[in-house]
């Protein structure tokens, strides 16, 4: 466990006051950050995390995720839902796709910067800012909390949309190959499903997927919840690692055991 001290050596707090709220500078991250998620439905914080501690965690994580991780093998429509009302079961939106990857949980991380990270209140006050949110809380879930989740060479996270309103994540290792993150904005409403939509996203026919090749240690935040995204298919030798940050606009969210023995395999008691 580290103090707020060293976390300001560790986040690069010159390019990204987040530790000072109260400067310009802050006023200016916060701006263009929700001006990013306006225009291009997410923002990236590029080296903000120190490299070489990136680069450490995730070494240090390897071995944990060869030997300790859940597996997480599904095949599943966009939704990950068994039926949708209104939409016959040969509907192009329902079309199944399939997701391999593999998860250490917030009790396996304890002793790294990422659990540091995520409960130290600048991190959260800053996202919550930009959100435009007044106020985050943690998770109080023992496991899903923060996670990190690996894709090896053949798998990938395919197609899909969160529950949560907004997705915080850290790239902790690239792929050799593959392993981009792809995203359509905006491509469902709160009132319009926009069936139709999902349906040619599923058949590759919408232009206006946007690819990112996030590099180890950028900070993305992105609206996940009305934004389907995915992770191509992971080639080369080495496996993809980032880090999942959970947090809540209200206090005390909790997994049930069912939620966490499907996520993961296990509950925390």
């Amino acid at each position: 466990m580290v103090g707020s001290r060293v976390l300001r050596d560790l986040v690069d707090v010159h390019r990204y006051p987040i530790d000072r709220p109260d400067s310009d500078g802050y006023r200016r991250l916060v701006e263009r950050c929700r001006g990013d998620l306006a225009g291009r439905g997410m923002y990236e914080l590029s080296g903000f995390l120190d490299s070489d501690v990136v680069a450490e965690t995730a070494a240090v994580l390897a071995p944990r995720m060869a030997s300790e991780s859940s597996e997480q093998r599904r095949e599943h429509n966009i939704y990950f839902l068994d039926h949708v009302d209104g939409l016959a079961p040969d509907h192009p939106a329902l079309t199944r796709v399939q997701t391999i990857n593999h998860t250490l949980c917030a009790d396996q991380l304890v002793d790294t910067v990422l659990i540091d990270l995520y409960e130290w209140p600048p991190f959260r006050e800053f996202i919550a800012a930009t959100m435009e949110m007044p106020v985050l809380y943690l998770m109080d879930d023992p496991l899903a909390r923060v996670n990190v989740l690996s894709y090896r060479p053949g798998e990938a996270l395919n197609w899909h949309f969160d529950r949560s309103v907004f997705t915080t994540t850290l790239l902790l290792q690239a792929a050799d190959e593959g392993g981009i993150f792809e995203y359509r904005r905006e491509l469902r409403t709160e009132d319009d499903p926009c069936y139709d939509a999902v349906g040619r996203l599923i058949k590759g026919d919408d232009p206006e997927v946007i690819q990112v090749a996030v590099e180890p240690g950028a900070l993305n935040v992105f609206r996940g919840r009305n934004t389907a995204h995915r992770v191509t298919t992971v080639e080369g030798d080495r496996e993809r690692m980032v880090a999942v940050f959970s947090l809540y606009q209200q206090p005390g969210v909790m997994f049930s055991d069912d939620e966490n023995l499907g996520f993961y395999g296990r509950t925390a008691s």
